[in-house]
C-alpha cells in the first residue's frame, strides 16, 4: 500500500510541474501566468476540483511517444467563483505549446457536457500554439468536437473565454461562438492566418498585436468584448460579468441587497442641452439612473455610438442599449447595430431585463454603409429586439427619429413601457429636413425664403418634435421629468418581474445575418 500511495503522490507532483520548471520561468518572463495560476485567482479558494489530471495522449508520430506530459496540456475540472459552480479549463503553454490534440480536446469536452448536463457556466482560459501537427486530422477533429458543444450549450449555460497567450487558425472559432471574450493587451493575439502568411499572401507586413491584439480586437473589429492589461484584472473582469448573469437559461440573475432611498436624481434635468445639435455623454444619464458603481461597459472601444453593458437597478441585474450622443451624434451605422444586436439576444437568452435609452438621429447615410448591409444590418438589432421575450423599457431622452424609432425597442416592436422625457423630440426626420421638404413650394415662393423656412420649421417643431404627439397615440406611455427617471424605473421592472410570453412554436428564427 505504501508503495502505491507514494507512486500517486509522484504522478500528482508530476503533474502539478507542467512543462517544468523552466518553461514556467519562460512563461513567467513574458508577463504570463500558467495555467494553474490563473485558476487560483479565478475560482474560490479551496474550490477547484480537477478531472483529468492524469489523462496523456496516445499518439506515437514523430516521436511523441516520448514527449508525455500528464494532462496533456489542459488543466480541467470544476469550482466556484463567488460562491457559484462554474466548469473550467485552462490550457497549458508550458506543455507541448498548449496543442490541441485528441486526448486534450476530450478533457475539454468533458467539462462542456457537464455544464450543460449541470446547468452551470463553462470558462475556458486559452493559451494554445494551435492545433498539435503530429496528430493531423485528429487534432482537427478535437477542435471540431469542441465547437459543436459551443454551439449546443449556446443560449443554455453562460460562455466565457479568456484569451491568455495565443489563439490562432481554427481555435480561434471557439471562442467566437462563445457569450464574452476577454483578451490581455501585449500578451494576447487571436487571428485566422497570422502575420506570415498575410505576408506571403497579401504582401502586407503586419505584426500579431497589429494583426489580431487585444487593442485591435477592441477597437476595430469588436471581436473583444473586454480588454485589460494583465491577466489578473481580465479575470476580475469575467468574474464581475458572471455576476450579472444566471446559472442558466432556466433561472434567473441574482438579486443584490438594496436599501431604498430618495430615488430622484436631480441632475438628470439639466442633462439634455437646449440646443438639439449639442452632444453630451449619455453615460452621466446612466451614473444617475443604475445604482451606484454597478455599470459595467461591454466593448466600450467599438462602435462608440452605441453604449452597451450592465448594470443593477434596485440590485436587480439589467442590460442597457443606449444611444451616445456624444459619438457620430448616437446614429445607427452598421457596427453600432450588430454591437447592440448580439447584446440584446444575450441579454435575452439569459434572462437579463433591458433598459433602452433613446437619442438617435437616424442611421446613418452614404455608400459606405450601404455597400456593407446597413440594411441587414440594421435590421439585426429590430429583429433581436422583436424577439426578446425578458422585460424591456425605453426612455426617449430627445431625438427619435425615423426607422431609428422603430428600431430602438419602440412601442411597435414590442416594448412593456415607452417612457419620455419633455425633450422627447419623436418625428420622421429634425423639423428644419421636415420643412425643407412638406413645405418646398411655399419656402421656394416666398419673399424671404429663410424666414419663410425659420416659421414653418417652428411649425412643424411644434407639431412633432416633442413627445405628446406620441404620448396621445399611446406609443408613449409617460412624458416624464427627468429627475423621475429611477424611481419610474425602479417601480416598473418590479412590476415586469413576471412577464411572460407565449412564442408559437416553430423549429428555430432565422434571423437576417
Amino acid at each position: 500500500m505504501h508503495q502505491t500511495t507514494d507512486r500517486l503522490e509522484e504522478m500528482r507532483a508530476e503533474a502539478l510541474k507542467g512543462g517544468g520548471e523552466a518553461r514556467i520561468e519562460a512563461q513567467h518572463e513574458k508577463g504570463k501566468l500558467t495555467a494553474r495560476e490563473r485558476l487560483q485567482l479565478l475560482l474560490d479558494p479551496g474550490t477547484f476540483q480537477e478531472m483529468g489530471q492524469l489523462v496523456t495522449h496516445r499518439s506515437t508520430n514523430f516521436g511523441l511517444e516520448k514527449q508525455k506530459f500528464l494532462g496533456d496540456g489542459v488543466v480541467t475540472g470544476y469550482g466556484k467563483v463567488n460562491g457559484r459552480l462554474v466548469y473550467v479549463f485552462s490550457q497549458d503553454f508550458t506543455v507541448l505549446g498548449g496543442s490541441l490534440a485528441e486526448a486534450h480536446a476530450q478533457k475539454i469536452c468533458k467539462v462542456m457536457d457537464m455544464a450543460l448536463e449541470n446547468g452551470a457556466p463553462v470558462i475556458g482560459l486559452n493559451d494554445s500554439g494551435g492545433a498539435r501537427i503530429q496528430e493531423g486530422v485528429v487534432s482537427l477533429g478535437g477542435y471540431a468536437d469542441i465547437f459543436h458543444r459551443n454551439v449546443k450549450a449556446s443560449g443554455v449555460v453562460p460562455q466565457l473565454s479568456l484569451i491568455l497567450g495565443p489563439c490562432a487558425g481554427g481555435a480561434v472559432y471557439s471562442p467566437a461562438l462563445t457569450d464574452f471574450i476577454f483578451m490581455t493587451e501585449g500578451t494576447s493575439y487571436m487571428f485566422v492566418t497570422g502575420p506570415n502568411v498575410v505576408k506571403t499572401v497579401t504582401h502586407e507586413e503586419v505584426t500579431s498585436e497589429e494583426l489580431g491584439g487585444a487593442s485591435t480586437h477592441a477597437s476595430k473589429s469588436g471581436v473583444t468584448h473586454f480588454k485589460a492589461a494583465n491577466e489578473a484584472m481580465v479575470i476580475e473582469h469575467a468574474k464581475r460579468v458572471l455576476g450579472f448573469l444566471p446559472q442558466n437559461c432556466e433561472e434567473d440573475p441574482a438579486t443584490m441587497a438594496y436599501e431604498g432611498g430618495d430615488e430622484n436624481r436631480p441632475k438628470l434635468d439639466t442633462l439634455v442641452p437646449e440646443s438639439a445639435q449639442q452632444p453630451y455623454d449619455i453615460r452621466s444619464a446612466l451614473t444617475e439612473i443604475l445604482d451606484i458603481d454597478s455599470f459595467l461597459e461591454v466593448q466600450p472601444d467599438y462602435a462608440e455610438n452605441m453604449v452597451v453593458g450592465f448594470g443593477r437597478l434596485g440590485g436587480r441585474s439589467l442590460g442597457v442599449v443606449a444611444n451616445q450622443p456624444a459619438f457620430l451624434a448616437g446614429v445607427l451605422d452598421n457596427d453600432a447595430s450588430v454591437k447592440a444586436a448580439r447584446f440584446v439576444r444575450t441579454c435575452d437568452a439569459f434572462n437579463v431585463p433591458l433598459l433602452v435609452l433613446e437619442d438617435v438621429p437616424g442611421f446613418l447615410p452614404g455608400t459606405d454603409q450601404e455597400w456593407n448591409g446597413i440594411i441587414t444590418n440594421g435590421a439585426k438589432l429590430l429583429y433581436a429586439f422583436s424577439e426578446a421575450t425578458v422585460p424591456r423599457i425605453t426612455v426617449i431622452t430627445r431625438k427619435a427619429y425615423g426607422g431609428a424609432y422603430d428600431v430602438m425597442n419602440s412601442r411597435h416592436i414590442g416594448a412593456d413601457l415607452v417612457l419620455a422625457w419633455p425633450t422627447a423630440e419623436i418625428a420622421v426626420m429634425g423639423a428644419k429636413g421636415a420643412a425643407e421638404i412638406v413645405f418646398r413650394k411655399e419656402i421656394a415662393s416666398a419673399k424671404d425664403p429663410a424666414k419663410k423656412l425659420a416659421e414653418k420649421e417652428a411649425e412643424y417643431a411644434e407639431l412633432f418634435a416633442n413627445p405628446y404627439n406620441a404620448a396621445s397615440r399611446g406609443y408613449v406611455d409617460e412624458v416624464i421629468y427627468p429627475r423621475e427617471t429611477r424611481a419610474k424605473l425602479l417601480v416598473a421592472f418590479e412590476m415586469l418581474q413576471n412577464k411572460a410570453v407565449k412564442i408559437p412554436r416553430k423549429k428555430h428564427s432565422n434571423i437576417p445575418l
